[in-house]
């Protein structure tokens, strides 16, 4: 099993900058790729960013160019740098782990920008 709990979310000025960081516990050894989704009122969730164990990165059409993933491989911790924060970035972010035996999700935190 895999646990998965973000933090940092909260409300942000459009053209703001936040960091969000997804602890990873359990049985992170199984672990092949990590990443952030989001999901906002109405809409399907979509993929933000994604990390794999070597480093290798892929964003959203919509993020690219403003948002940052990257891990912390000695805290287990994958953060997300976003910046020049859009009202349209609004959404709950979530945590996810692709792992050796399934998909993993931690519960998600709101980030909301305002105009």
């Amino acid at each position: 099993q895999v646990q998965l709990v973000e933090s940092g979310g909260t409300l942000v000025q459009a053209g703001g900058s936040l960091r969000l960081s997804c602890a990873a516990s359990g049985s992170i050894f199984i672990i092949n790729l990590m990443g952030w989704y989001r999901q906002a009122p109405g809409k399907q969730r979509e993929l933000v960013a994604t990390i794999t164990n070597g480093g290798a990165v892929n964003y959203g059409d919509s993020v690219k160019g403003r948002f940052t993933i990257s891990r912390d491989n000695a805290k287990n911790t994958v953060y997300l740098q976003m910046s020049s924060l859009k009202p349209e970035d609004t959404a709950v972010y979530y945590c996810h782990a692709l792992a050796l035996i399934g998909n993993y999700w931690g519960q998600g935190t709101q980030v909301t920008v305002s105009s």
